[in-house]
């Protein structure tokens, strides 16, 4: 077992103190329940006196955000692109999403221990500057690389549903999600609450319709197995733990006392059936017969009825701005939690402009060929995910007799160092995209001379980091220590 840093006594601040600006307690107490107002919090942990919510909340807040295109997408991918069958599809789609989904529920666990989000309390297995390796991907794959996706998609459906300009509805779309995630937390979680039922409906129905239209025996795999299988099962994977980083942002509000089990078992069932129905659906529609240079929503409408269809591309747009609400919030929460020193203006609803901004740029370049580079992006988030599921798991398990209130102080501690957390991401990370990535434009050494085992660069470099962080913890100067303070 790791032997915890040295920590202040009781009543005493962290030594180095805090690096980014907080919002003063009570004007997060003061935010209670009320949904119109801005959220104060950024890093900073939730006290006691502000925590409210059920854990049943967690449910539709995801599972709506699920309920959009990029969902169905890696059903198409896995039938239409990787050339899988339909039932080595669905497997494949089970298997990745399980893990990803098991994985969520247990991570959000620390946010009503410590009332932090998912990335300040990875400080503990990474130190507070290290953590700004997880914290500063996190940032860039949320706020900007998922924005940017889920943009494209619901503006292609707006276009297709409304019959504007689509460059009018990107910006009538980026203007929704930048809304909702610059008012924060409870409106996030009201927002989700209220598109639940209509986005649960519109894609139930959708689903029986093409799951009975469908010809699962049409696809009966031009690619032999296990190539396309296991890359279906990191695609779904890669989507289902894409949401890992923000496992604690959406649960640092509920009561310390909140029954364990009920706080990971509702998003781990909302990631894992929403996922599961609609990639599924998505593998379905793959079978079927779409008109040439349709846009992959109108192919995916194209066997619905026509109202059904109209109501489908309304739920594609909502969807879209669901999961992008949760993309920009955590996204900035991810920002802030990196420990840059910037000036008290800029906490985290003024930083969800700015990645708006940047993610609308993104989303804007990526008009034209949306679609053509969703598969390498889902996998390239693996790469680090992985890794870094790794070193939090293996800090979480090492350090379980941990008590609480020591834990809380180390998440505060700037001067708290466990190097062996961030060179142990990054050398997984990096030896398995070298070794055994297996992208269009890269392939690893291992995935060049033996394609067929797809892209498991994300499984090698979670074992890759594991064994990195178990044996850097015994070299000295690697493992948790906390600088003395100068005089």
């Amino acid at each position: 077992m790791t032997t915890p840093p040295p920590v202040p006594s009781p009543g005493d601040p962290p030594p180095g103190g805090v690096a980014f600006a907080q919002a003063a307690p009570d004007e997060i107490v003061a935010y209670g329940h009320h949904v119109l107002a801005v959220e104060p919090t950024g890093a900073e942990p939730v006290p006691p006196e502000g925590r409210h919510g059920k854990p049943l909340q967690l449910l539709w807040t995801w599972t709506s955000p699920n309920m959009e295109f990029a969902t169905v997408f890696i059903g198409v991918l896995a039938v239409g692109i990787f050339g899988l069958g339909f039932w080595p599809a669905t497997l494949a789609i089970v298997i990745g999403t399980v893990i990803g989904s098991v994985a969520h529920g247990f991570l959000g666990l620390v946010g009503p221990r410590f009332g932090v989000p998912q990335m300040v309390a990875g400080r503990a297995g990474f130190g507070f500057y290290g953590n700004a390796l997880p914290s500063g991907l996190n940032a860039l794959t949320a706020g900007i690389g998922w924005f940017a996706v889920n943009s494209v998609s619901a503006s292609y459906a707006l276009n297709s549903l409304a019959h504007i300009p689509l460059l009018l509805c990107l910006f009538i779309v980026v203007v929704v999600q930048i809304a909702i995630a610059y008012l924060g937390h409870n409106f996030v979680q009201t927002a989700e609450k209220y598109t639940f039922p209509v986005l649960t409906v519109i894609f139930l129905v959708t689903s029986v319709v093409i799951l009975t239209k469908a010809h699962p025996a049409a696809a009966n795999g031009a690619h032999a197995l296990p190539g396309a299988f296991l890359l279906t099962v990191g695609a779904a994977f890669g989507y289902a733990a894409g949401w890992n980083p923000y496992g604690a942002d959406y649960t640092r509000y509920l009561p310390k006392a909140t029954a364990r089990w009920k706080v990971a078992l509702w998003p781990g069932v909302g990631v894992l059936v929403s996922c599961v129905l609609l990639e599924i659906v998505g593998a379905a529609s793959a079978t079927l017969v779409a008109p040439a240079h349709a846009s992959p929503t109108d192919a995916f409408i194209h066997p619905l009825p026509t109202v059904l269809a109209k109501l489908t591309l309304l739920a594609i747009v909502i969807g879209g701005i669901a999961a992008n609400a949760l993309n920009i919030y955590s996204g900035t929460l991810s920002f802030v939690a990196m420990g840059l020193r910037l000036p008290a203006a800029f906490r985290r609803a003024a930083a969800s402009l700015v990645f708006g901004v940047v993610g609308t740029v993104l989303a804007w370049t990526g008009l034209t060929d949306s679609g053509e580079r969703y598969e390498n992006f889902l996998l390239v988030i693996t790469y680090w995910i992985g890794p870094w599921l790794a070193v939090t798991f293996l800090d979480r398990w090492l350090n379980r007799s941990r008590p609480d209130e020591v834990t809380a102080r180390i998440l505060e501690d700037t001067s708290h160092r466990v190097w062996a957390g961030p060179v142990a991401m990054a050398v997984g990370t990096a030896l398995g995209i070298v070794l055994f990535s297996n992208q269009t434009d890269f392939q690893g050494l291992v995935a060049k001379h033996v394609p067929g085992i797809g892209d498991i660069a994300f499984a090698a470099g979670f074992a890759i980091a594991a064994i990195v962080y178990v044996a850097l913890l015994r070299v000295p100067g690697m493992g948790p220590a906390r600088r003395t303070a100068k005089a």
